[in-house]
């Protein structure tokens, strides 16, 4: 494995965009660090201090900080991070099967989904106009949205100037991130939209292992409840096993015989037996991103309304909000594999190309069957991924374990680390392999190299 790294260097081409690359995570990360103009940085500091004693708004606060790298924490430029493009990205996604005209436009080559692309990104404008009118109008007042009040104004100025400049500002650093992903795309390494949301989470890493470092030496929690080194071992025997379930989920595949018929193209017989991959987590992380983004709505409505008491029934980390985030990832789960998955469909291909699944008749059959198989692994795969996906809540809520640390053992964070590794990895090996070098696994290949 090493020798593979040291051949990275050499291949002046993959030098090259590992170079490109390294320096567009260094611009994100000065973009997450730099506060925006008129926020006031220390009353900022206590307020988030202040965050920190109170577990559902210390949770809630943590959750949207990790995920744009510590830049909610400062009110940086990178604030909305990202994630707007994202939630574009899915809301289009979902209007392509339902709209004819973007179907059509799918179905078009690059021409069209180029022209998706860009519809997207009008779509993400949108979504960063709203979402900084919200952030900016959350700094001036945050009681309006649900969480307690300052101390001291976090802001300079509270008028409309404030709101329009914030809402420029952040829309203009997400719009620049989204640019900088599809440069990495095109000239670095792997996908550049998923390796700066992955920069972002890794960046909040040392936080977690300082938090834990503290943990095992002052023996307490900042709730107060013992904690003794041994428990620390626990989490890290926990975390390796927790990683490694997540590497299978991602993995995790049914592999489907197909039969093809041999036929004769020149001096070559082509045909055979080969196989259909349906993975057992086929929605990815979409499922946990779309139940997340819902539950959040009702709580910052009923608060707004001051229905208080209901507001904390469903609040993040509550029996209720874990209940119904298990609920809304196992409908999402089929949800997405409804509308990206269609049997019908692929029947008709294998029909069309002479290829049968064995012991099941075309057509008819053949999408029936495709159907059910599909309709039982999603139910297994939603299922450890419902569970993926509550187990750091429940670190946080039942065991006292700080929700920045827990936000490691599973959920959207180590989901999206675990994928955009494994596919870099995977971007690598080829590159490698081009070039006749030895790739990372020397007795073993990754799967979505050698197709095995």
């Amino acid at each position: 494995m090493f020798s593979a790294f040291l051949n990275m260097i050499k291949i002046k081409e993959l030098r090259n965009r590992l170079l490109f690359t390294a320096g567009i995570i260094i611009l994100v990360r000065f973009a997450s660090n730099i506060p925006c103009p008129g926020v006031d940085p220390a009353a900022l500091k206590a307020y988030f201090h202040l965050f920190s004693k109170d577990s559902a708004g210390g949770m809630l606060m943590g959750m949207f900080d990790l995920f744009s790298g510590g830049a909610l924490h400062q009110f940086a430029l990178a604030t909305l991070g990202i994630m707007p493009y994202i939630t574009a990205s899915i809301i289009m996604q979902l209007l392509v099967p339902v709209i004819p005209s973007l179907e059509k436009l799918q179905r078009e080559g690059d021409v069209g989904r180029q022209k998706i692309n860009q519809y997207t990104r009008y779509l993400t404008v949108l979504v960063c106009l709203i979402q900084g009118t919200m952030a900016a109008m959350a700094m001036i007042n945050p009681s309006r949205v649900g969480l307690p009040s300052p101390e001291s104004p976090l802001v300079f100025s509270t008028g409309a100037g404030f709101i329009l400049m914030t809402v420029i500002v952040l829309t203009s650093a997400t719009m620049l991130e989204v640019w900088l992903g599809e440069q990495v795309t095109a000239r670095g390494i792997g996908n550049g939209v998923s390796i700066i949301i992955t920069i972002g989470i890794i960046a909040r890493l040392p936080a977690a292992v300082m938090q834990l470092i503290d943990m095992a030496w002052n023996q307490s929690t900042s709730a107060g409840t013992s904690f003794k080194p041994v428990q620390l071992l626990i989490l890290l025997m926990l975390f390796a096993l927790v990683t490694a379930a997540t590497i299978l989920l991602s993995q995790g595949q049914r592999r489907i015989p197909i039969q093809m018929v041999k036929k004769s193209v020149g001096n070559q017989v082509q045909g055979g037996t080969t196989y259909m991959p349906l993975k057992v987590n086929f929605s990815g992380v979409m499922p946990i991103i779309f139940a997340s983004a819902i539950l959040m709505i009702p709580g910052v409505l009923l608060q707004w309304v001051q229905w208080h008491q209901v507001a904390n029934a469903i609040r993040y980390g509550s029996l209720g909000y874990m209940c119904m985030d298990g609920i809304m990832i196992l409908a999402f789960s089929y949800f997405w594999v409804a509308n990206q998955f269609n049997p019908i469909q692929i029947s008709d291909n294998l029909k069309n190309q002479g290829a049968y699944i064995p012991g099941i008749r075309p057509g008819t059959p053949t999408a029936d069957f495709l159907d059910s198989t599909m309709t039982r692994i999603t139910l297994s795969g939603a299922l450890f991924l419902a569970a993926l996906a509550i187990f750091p809540t429940i670190l946080a809520e039942y065991f006292k374990v700080p929700f920045m640390v827990a936000q490691f053992f599973g959920g959207t964070s180590l989901l999206i680390m675990v994928g955009v590794v494994l596919d870099t990895l995977s971007q690598l090996e080829s590159h490698l392999t081009m070039r006749n070098y030895e790739g990372f696994l020397k007795h073993g290949r990754l799967k979505s190299r050698s197709g095995k």
